[in-house]
């Protein structure tokens, strides 16, 4: 009898030794809740924080640099603002030394070309993105386009 008492014995042992363990370990192993994902699931909307993009981009234009009020001329403002597409044909913006590509829009005159640019044609906005040129500043650059192209 005596060895049936040891084993009941050392069987408490264990159970008792195993319930301080998980007593002990279980609150060092739970997950506390920092992230805004967790603190916003807790809110009931998780498909909304599933879905929110990663990071978030927004394209907008080179603003002309000043040239301390005076109005700017042609080449500058095309060397500003209208090169960074007509340079380099971006989104199927004519190329400046592409004669060819300009032919039908020289063809629809000049007043035609000042209104284009604007008011905006196709991808390129209104001036080119630049809004803080004047129409002057615009018709210039207009001006020195249609001298290189013809």
């Amino acid at each position: 009898m005596a060895e049936k008492h040891s084993s009941k014995g050392i069987m408490w042992a264990v159970i008792i030794v195993a319930v301080v363990l998980i007593a002990i370990l279980y609150p060092l192993t739970v997950k506390k809740s920092t992230s805004a994902a967790d603190a916003a699931s807790s809110d009931g909307d998780q498909a909304e924080v599933r879905i929110q993009p990663v990071a978030r981009f927004q394209m907008t234009k080179a603003e002309a640099p000043a040239a301390d009020g005076a109005p700017k001329d042609g080449p500058t403002v095309y060397n500003s603002v209208c090169g960074a597409c007509h340079n380099t044909g971006a989104a199927g913006a004519p190329k400046l030394d592409a004669k060819a590509e300009w032919a039908p829009r020289v063809a629809t005159g000049k007043e035609a070309l000042y209104a284009s640019v604007i008011n905006g044609k196709n991808a390129m906005p209104p001036k080119g993105g630049a809004t803080n040129l004047s129409d002057d500043e615009i018709k210039g650059a207009v001006d020195y386009i249609l001298g290189k192209v013809q």
